[in-house]
């Protein structure tokens, strides 16, 4: 992937990927930013090209690379909000549907990330958006305190704890 800067995750879920005119318009928006991208394609990853700082794939270890970027371009679903902070990386929220809408309000209430209009960016709207979130020395360092504490008291193991110790009552 050629390019510089920070690298970055694109993933819009298997749904809004699927919105070929919505990636084409993603991949163009980010040609041009001196960033690299790791894009999801999803599963009209044959009708579209990535630009020269982009690799991807139709499916990706989401996990995996979410460890490796700097950043994550979201649709908002819960899966990847909880996971994008479980690792302490800001996000850009472009929102499709149902929760989506509120993880993505709740991200930028909370300046975890920014949200933005999925279908009517402006120019330059979601270059400056990436690189506002990039700048953002504060936000990195909340990010590390959440991913912190997220990694050392997960919640799945204090859920089961409290059920343990409820069902031994």
């Amino acid at each position: 992937v050629d390019g510089d800067g920070s690298l970055i995750y694109v993933s819009l879920g298997s749904l809004g990927s699927g919105d070929v005119p919505l990636m084409k318009d993603l991949v163009a928006a980010l040609a041009e930013t001196p960033h690299r991208y790791i894009v999801s394609k999803g599963p009209q990853h044959a009708e579209y090209e990535l630009a020269d700082n982009m690799a991807g794939e139709e499916f990706l270890p989401q996990v995996s690379v979410l460890q490796q970027v700097d950043l994550v371009i979201t649709h908002g679903g819960n899966n990847t909000t909880t996971e994008s902070l479980h690792f302490g990386k800001p996000m850009v929220v472009l929102p499709i549907f149902w929760d989506q809408h509120d993880n993505a309000q709740r991200m930028d209430e909370t300046g975890f990330g920014i949200r933005l209009p999925t279908y009517s960016l402006g120019d330059g709207d979601l270059p400056a958006a990436i690189d506002r979130l990039l700048a953002d020395s504060d936000l990195a360092a909340r990010l590390d305190g959440v991913s912190n504490r997220l990694r050392t008291g997960p919640g799945n193991v204090r859920a089961a704890e409290l059920i343990e110790r409820v069902a031994s009552r």
